[in-house]
């Protein structure tokens, strides 16, 4: 057996009878006829069924046709990457994701892909995790990164992130004064939080159960700016990723912790359509993430110690 008679029989399956594949072939009749004959003789059982002049696939045949199907499928996708390998992706990349990813992220990793092709064009679009699942769907969108999970069984989740929550206040609240803050000392305190039903937000409502603290929330947004601006203004105190804040605590505009015995952290992922063959694009954006990935301020090395009575000395 060889790939001229696999390409032979595919297309005897594809046109209905031997004539026809010869004529898409551009070979004769009875070339076609003797390379079917040769593989009959060869598997020592039909391939086909001759019905007049037409023919009725065997379960032999079908066994081969999809064996073809998968071995030209191949042959196709190899050289096209290839092809792809000779030169640097061009094309339109459409990047969706959260407010945070597109904030904290994003930035720095479109940086690096121009850097590194700069005949890739690159569009981004921010938005709730429904849209942007909805945009991936729909083909307006190529390749999204949010909180995970995501439970979308025609779409790949591939986890490339994990940010540490923290615990988050302006630099004069009461907290501050705690050498470790515990869950119980968030009982009753006004709150500013992710809206509720993302991912996210279920992350903290797990942890309010779990410790059975009753959060007064007094606003809920998908825009973490918006919760560190509402924080800053005394409305209530939030619970955010580092890197959304790493900055505002490094200059002293806003006070983070890890709340005493119970670490919080979320997942982010890489999220697009299933596919036989990665486009070579979104394989240059995964690549392109893992070489900017140690620069990403996803969790602190060190958080300040705090004096204030008692309790003891906080850990980093």
């Amino acid at each position: 057996m060889d790939l001229r008679q696999l390409e032979i029989l595919k297309a005897i399956a594809e046109t209905g009878s031997f004539t026809a594949a010869g004529q898409k072939l551009r070979v004769s009749q009875s070339a076609i006829s003797r390379q079917i004959l040769l593989l009959e003789e060869e598997l020592g059982e039909q391939v086909f069924h001759r019905v007049g002049r037409r023919v009725r696939i065997a379960p032999a045949g079908e066994l081969l046709v999809q064996l073809s199907l998968r071995i030209f499928q191949d042959v196709q996708d190899t050289l096209a990457d290839l092809s792809e390998r000779r030169e640097s992706p061009r094309g339109v990349l459409r990047l969706v994701g959260g407010m945070t990813v597109c904030l904290y992220v994003f930035p720095a990793l479109l940086a690096e892909l121009r850097r590194q092709h700069p005949g890739l064009d690159l569009k981004v679009t921010s938005g709730s995790s429904e849209k942007c699942i909805a945009e991936l769907r729909s083909g307006t969108a190529d390749l999204g990164m949010l909180t995970l999970p995501i439970d979308a069984p025609d779409l790949v989740a591939v986890p490339v992130l994990r940010e540490e929550l923290l615990l988050i206040t302006g630099p004069g609240h009461p907290l501050t004064r705690l050498r470790r803050i515990t869950p119980a000392d968030l009982a009753r305190l006004p709150f500013v939080l992710f809206e509720s039903g993302s991912n996210t937000r279920r992350v903290l409502d797990e942890f309010f159960l779990t410790e059975h603290v009753s959060p007064r929330i007094v606003m809920e947004t998908e825009n973490v700016e918006i919760i560190k601006a509402m924080v800053l203004a005394g409305m209530g105190i939030g619970i955010a990723p580092y890197q959304a804040v790493a900055e505002d605590v490094a200059s002293g505009q806003l006070f983070c912790s890890r709340i005493d015995g119970y670490p919080l952290q979320r997942e982010t992922g890489w999220i697009y359509p299933k596919m036989s063959r990665l486009p070579r694009t979104v394989a240059e954006v995964l690549r392109g993430l893992e070489s900017i990935r140690p620069r990403l301020r996803t969790t602190p090395t060190t958080l300040p110690l705090r004096r204030g009575p008692g309790r003891g000395a906080a850990k980093p």
